[in-house]
This record gives structure tokens, C-alpha cells and sequence, in this order.
């Protein structure tokens, strides 16, 4: 699954939901929590669940109302249905609120007639809490029993330690590592980064910051505006230059096998399997960006 960019839309605006479908977005994100006000989550649950049912097929996601509120509960029974790829949980900071989260669409799934565990959690972490716990909490049975990609929410992050974010980041590198580190050695694929939220229209700013989660280990950038998904997309795609490498790498090292050898140099580089397996990774993920954009330009 392509995740190289999901695009945030306020629940409550049903003429923006259709736009971003429209917006080359790997997925589209509904928010029912921070973007809707109190007074209209009631109808942003049901634009959410009409829209799931319109745009049966599209990579729409869905982020609800945190746990420990009434509205959760609702939020699920609403949204829960066939079309939805992944249900966004907010403030995930302990084993047991994974387990809570994965044990309501559970029950919801099999109330909607779907195969308990078909839609994929992202647990979002956005506190030092989450952080910490990060690990321990990925390696719960709750993380086992159904896809689950982690995503990163800097601005609660840097409220609840009462520091600035910054163009230049330094202030997420160690929350960053850590969140990246954590989904890798629990063998869970890689996370989704936070979004850029200091300077919407500067994006050389927005490519450096996405720049700077791939080289610590994300696959993808949360979102909040069109006019990121293009520059975002790009940073978290191989590159002409990397694809072109890669795929001799692949080639060279086959050759190499056919003749009895498990290492080679290629243009002075010294090239061995964990080389080639990154290099094969890149290439898959450009076969599977080709596919969406001949099916987009049909």
C-alpha cells in the first residue's frame, strides 16, 4: 500500500471531501476530531459514513474523536462499513488504549458484516507518554491481530512538552528516531510523519522537513493542504536518479549470482545483499506508484 502522502479534510465540508479525492493523495483522511466543532460532529459522522458509501473503493481513511470521550463509541458505529481502508486513532500512549481501540472496530466490523481485523489501525502518537511506550505498545497482542501503520502528531507533541516547532526540526529528531526505530524492530512498516503546519505555502521548507522523516525512517507525510501532496509525494519517491540505480544494482548482482558470487562492486560501490534488498524495495515501489498514476490518468 502506497501511503507516501495522506491529505487531512474537516469532516463537516462535503464539497472539500470530493476535491480530495481529486488531489493525487495516496489517502484521504476524514477528520471528525480537531477539524469539526463541538455543535457539528453530530453531522460530520454522517457526512463521513455517505461519503464512505459514495466513494466506495477510494483510500479513505478516517481519523475519530479520542478514546477517552463519549463521542469515539459513536464515531466508530458510524464509519465503520465497507470502503473504509483505516480507522486514525488519536492519543495512543499505552498498550492498553491500542487494545481498547482494536477491541471497538472489532466489535464494530462484525456488526458491519466485515472480517474482524480487515481495517487497518493508525494509532496516532502526539505525547512523550506515546513516545516512551511507544515499543511496549506495538508489541501488544492488540498490534497482531490486524494491519497497523503509526503516524506522528507533532503539535500536540511539542504542547505537551511545553517547546516550539521549528522550521528547522531539531526539536522532532529524537521523537522522530524513536517512532521510526519502534515500528522497526516491531517489525511494522514504516510510520507516517507529522504534518508541516509552520508555513503552508513555503514548500522548499516542507520538502526539507519531509526530507528529513524519510531520512529517519518514514515512508509518508501526513497532510493539510492540497498544494503539499505534490512536493511530498515527491520527496518520498525514488528518484529518477535512484530508480536508475537501483535497477542495476538488481541487474548486476543477478548476473553475479549466475556466476557463484554473493558480492560485487558497481561503479566503485561495494554491493551486497542488504544493498540489493533496498534497492529491489525501491523498485517495487515505483512499479506500484506507475499502476496509480495509469489508473489515475485513465
Amino acid at each position: 500500500m502506497l501511503l507516501r502522502t495522506l491529505l487531512f479534510v474537516p469532516g463537516n465540508r462535503p464539497d472539500r471531501i470530493d476535491k480530495a479525492l481529486q488531489c493525487g493523495a495516496d489517502g484521504v483522511i476524514i477528520d471528525l476530531e480537531d477539524a469539526v466543532p463541538v455543535p457539528e460532529k453530530e453531522q460530520a459522522r454522517k457526512i463521513a459514513a455517505q461519503k464512505l458509501e459514495h466513494h466506495r473503493g477510494e483510500p479513505i481513511f478516517i481519523r475519530i474523536n479520542g478514546l477517552e470521550t463519549e463521542l469515539a463509541a459513536l464515531d466508530i458505529q458510524a464509519v465503520v462499513k465497507k470502503g473504509l481502508k483505516g480507522l486514525m486513532v488519536p492519543k495512543i500512549e499505552v498498550p492498553s488504549n491500542l487494545q481498547d481501540a482494536h477491541d471497538m472496530l472489532t466489535a464494530a466490523e462484525k456488526k458491519a458484516g466485515l472480517k474482524p481485523g480487515s481495517v487497518l489501525l493508525m494509532p496516532l502518537i502526539e505525547s512523550a507518554a506515546g513516545v516512551e511506550n511507544l515499543y511496549e505498545t506495538l508489541r501488544s497482542p492488540a498490534a497482531l491481530q490486524r494491519p497497523l501503520v503509526v503516524a506522528f502528531g507533532a503539535a500536540d507533541y511539542t504542547l505537551d512538552l511545553g517547546i516550539e516547532m521549528t522550521m528547522q526540526g531539531t526539536e522532532l529528531i529524537y521523537p522522530r528516531s524513536r517512532i521510526a526505530v519502534a515500528c522497526r524492530a516491531a517489525d511494522l512498516p514504516a510510520p507516517i510523519d507529522t504534518p508541516f503546519m509552520i508555513d503552508i505555502k513555503n514548500t522548499e521548507a516542507l520538502k526539507a522537513d519531509a526530507m528529513r522523516a524519510r531520512q529517519l525512517g518514514f515512508q509518508g507525510k501526513l497532510v493539510i493542504h492540497p498544494s503539499q501532496v505534490g512536493p511530498c509525494n515527491e520527496i518520498f519517491s525514488p528518484s529518477k536518479a535512484e530508480l536508475e540505480m537501483a535497477r542495476n544494482i538488481v541487474q548486476a548482482f543477478e548476473r553475479a549470482q549466475d556466476t557463484g558470487s554473493g558480492a560485487i562492486q558497481l561503479d566503485g560501490k561495494f554491493i551486497d545483499e542488504p544493498i540489493v534488498k533496498r534497492a529491489r524495495l525501491l523498485v517495487a515501489m515505483a512499479s506500484k506508484i506507475n499502476k496509480k498514476e495509469d489508473k489515475q490518468e485513465r
